[in-house]
């Protein structure tokens, strides 16, 4: 499923390099409709031990209809700012294992929301051409409380730039903090957080796959 762009670093340095060269490959445009979306996460056992977990879901039910587990060891170091180059390696292993082709990524982590503008969520929709959002659970930036009610939001920025939003999901939560991918729109990609958020302040896309590494725990 991923585009051959870059090996895999090894270092710091390589790591950054190849961020700042592939972050100009970024699209914000409207997606295309999206029936199905993947969640994504990654979960640490002891030390570099991880087990990666990819679950579909229809998102008009919001029913799980395929899934995928890759178990492994991060093979780069733990950098700030530099995660996908542990996690999205065996996220893309689990990708290609998927019977059903998701529309979309939903990535527990952020997006353009990232010191280099290139976080989990971009690296991973421009390595497979996805469209991709990511949902943090915690601020990377600036932002001001949005309004109480589901649906709310303010805007997250990082630097003097947008860079996502602070979403409230549902009344009187935390917000979760959205920012694009890959060929999302803003608006679009909070529009999907709220549609696979009916009842709780995370998607079920992120639920079902932290569910699922719990599980196999």
């Amino acid at each position: 499923m991923a585009r051959d762009l870059h090996p895999w670093p090894t270092t710091e340095a390589d790591a950054v390099a190849v961020q700042e060269r592939l972050r100009a490959e970024v699209r914000v445009e409207e997606p295309p409709q999206v029936r199905t979306a993947a969640g994504l996460d990654v979960a640490y056992r002891d030390g570099d031990d991880l087990v990666a977990v990819v679950t579909v879901l229809d998102v008009a039910t919001l029913s799980v209809v395929d899934s995928a587990v890759v178990r492994g060891k991060a093979g780069f170091p733990y950098v700030p700012g530099l995660f996908a180059f542990r996690e999205a390696p065996p996220l893309l292993d689990a990708l290609d294992r998927l019977s059903v082709r998701p529309d979309a990524l939903v990535c527990d982590g952020q997006g353009l929301a990232h010191p280099r503008r290139f976080g989990l969520a971009c690296h991973l929709g421009v390595l497979t051409d996805l469209p991709s959002i990511g949902v943090g659970k915690t601020a990377m930036g600036r932002y001001e409380p949005p309004g109480e009610e589901r649906g709310d939001w303010s805007p997250l920025s990082l630097d003097g730039d947008v860079v996502g939003r602070a979403l409230r999901t549902q009344r009187g939560v935390k917000p979760v903090f959205v920012s694009i991918g890959h060929r999302f729109t803003l608006d679009a990609a909070c529009d999907l957080v709220l549609r696979l958020a009916p009842q709780y302040r995370l998607p079920e896309t992120t639920r079902t796959a932290d569910h699922l590494g719990r599980v196999l725990d």
